[in-house]
């Protein structure tokens, strides 16, 4: 009589079924600790909210764009003046000491470097997200609250489907709307004094970008 070892009778594993192997690997919905987050390795957009994670859309070629154009012209202007850092998802910012956000494009003021990790920010002085179709009031509803409450000091909420610009400053608190821009105006910030995006010129880069295959910032 032959006995056949258990890999030898297993059956293939059949498309549709889960994959119970790497599923056992990690913690369920609710037991994942902060550390386990932030050790998770993954291409995904992931945040985190006491135990469980939250997998976030994958961003849209048009989403892309505007969030890269966005970062450029921070950048060009926080480094010629030196005044912080600026940088891109993903990057993981605490708001809670049990969750974290992943905003599209992030800054924080050289004087607060401490508040900067390798793996994470504690907060940040400025936030910006492009809103996304599949949940907007995650944009418009539940990270105010949650940047409000890190003492973000600064959110900008840029709404591809209305083609406008929000920009929310921190006071006692909570946000108050410092302007509603649409096209042909000047988004501009009360933190950093001088910054402004034109809101023609973004989604119009935005459109260029995709119909030529590159930026036109």
């Amino acid at each position: 009589m032959t006995i056949q070892h258990p890999a030898q009778t297993r059956s293939r594993p059949r498309p549709g079924q889960p994959t119970w192997e790497v599923a056992l690997l990690y913690p369920a919905q609710g037991d994942w600790t902060v550390q386990q987050y932030l050790d998770l390795d993954t291409n995904h957009l992931v945040e985190f909210d006491d135990g469980v994670l939250e997998f976030l859309p994958m961003p849209t070629e048009f989403h892309q764009c505007l969030m890269l154009f966005l970062y450029k012209v921070l950048e060009r202007f926080v480094s010629k003046r030196g005044v912080g850092m600026v940088l891109a998802a993903p990057m993981k910012v605490r708001v809670d000491p049990k969750k974290y956000r992943e905003p599209d494009v992030l800054f924080m003021f050289k004087a607060n470097a401490q508040r900067r990790h390798n793996q994470y920010w504690d907060g940040a002085d400025l936030v910006m997200e492009v809103v996304s179709p599949d949940d907007p009031r995650r944009d418009f509803e539940e990270k105010p609250d949650d940047y409000a409450a890190a003492g973000i000091r600064e959110y900008w909420i840029i709404d591809p489907k209305k083609r406008q610009i929000a920009v929310l400053t921190l006071k006692n608190g909570r946000y108050v709307e410092r302007g509603l821009y649409g096209v042909g105006r000047r988004a501009t910030s009360s933190l950093l004094k001088g910054f402004g995006v034109d809101v023609s010129k973004l989604f119009n880069a935005a459109d260029a970008a995709r119909e030529s295959g590159g930026s036109d910032e």
